[in-house]
């Protein structure tokens, strides 16, 4: 695994000739993320060595180079899931690939269902923390020591400055952000009334299905995250209602526009 993640920061640092100052990473639905940065390169997911591949309707498939803000930024238009059949290590593969390329910060954003009562859907939430239900851990295993320690500091998963720093951006925009905690399980299915409730309980404010390997692997490597939920439904034990992925891409184009700006933002005035 080490010669291929090796192998692929190799074919992506004699492409950029560069190193990032952020690696982001878009959601479901945030797909329009990518029209705000000017390309340098685009190099699609097919071409680049040991890379895996989307197959989840609202994800891209390309890996971006250039500048936002004024920072250069790599990011990833499609990412990978648990649900879709790949192990851990596959999942958690480019975020590897970051850290080789010496990228130090990372952010992240994904649709969540929120279970906090002050949330509506297609509200922003800003992660200062999460809970961990994956079936399966991403540093579980022989422990890559070229690339972190055996035990990791989980203290602070998501950098207090950069929460700090966005939650400004937010409120000079006059964005209304929530902050919270995002559980993660593996899906694909959504959560039942009575699964809203566990969440709930267990002091979750949104669910989903992917950040937490990214960022324990991040974490691992000592890099810096940023996590953002887009609230795209809304649930818990007295809540009944259908919910598809149509409406969740839905909601979380309502919410596209708040989300550039904070991200724009946090990359324009975030310094390490």
């Amino acid at each position: 695994m080490l010669e291929k993640i090796k192998e692929t920061a190799g074919f992506i640092k004699n492409i950029i000739q560069d190193t990032p100052d952020f690696a982001i990473v878009l959601g479901s639905g945030l797909g329009k993320l990518k029209d705000e940065v000017e390309p340098i390169h685009i190099l699609e997911y097919p071409e680049i060595p040991n890379f895996p591949q989307t197959t989840v309707a609202g994800h891209g498939g390309q890996l971006i180079y250039g500048k936002l803000e004024g920072k250069k930024v790599l990011m990833m238009s499609g990412r990978f899931h648990y649900y879709e059949g790949h192990n851990i290590q596959t999942i958690v593969f480019p975020f590897r690939v970051f850290h080789l390329l010496g990228i130090k910060n990372l952010i992240l954003s994904n649709a969540a269902g929120g279970v906090n009562p002050a949330f509506n859907v297609a509200d922003v939430m800003i992660i200062n923390d999460h809970i961990n239900m994956m079936p399966e851990h991403p540093l579980r295993g022989k422990n890559l020591d070229e690339l972190g320690p055996r035990f990791v500091d989980m203290s602070e998963p998501y950098n207090k400055k950069m929460i700090e720093v966005a939650l400004n951006v937010a409120k000079d925009l006059g964005i209304k952000a929530h902050q919270g905690c995002y559980v993660a399980l593996q899906g694909p299915t959504f959560e039942t009334p009575a699964e809203y409730g566990m969440i709930k309980a267990i002091g979750g404010d949104a669910v989903g299905m992917s950040t937490v390997p990214e960022v324990i692997v991040a974490k691992h490597q000592g890099m810096d995250c940023f996590g953002i939920s887009i609230i795209t439904d809304v649930g818990g034990p007295d809540i009944a209602f259908t919910v598809s992925h149509e409406e969740v891409l839905q909601a979380a184009d309502k919410a596209m526009p708040n989300v550039i700006k904070i991200v724009k933002g946090l990359v324009k005035n975030y310094n390490a």
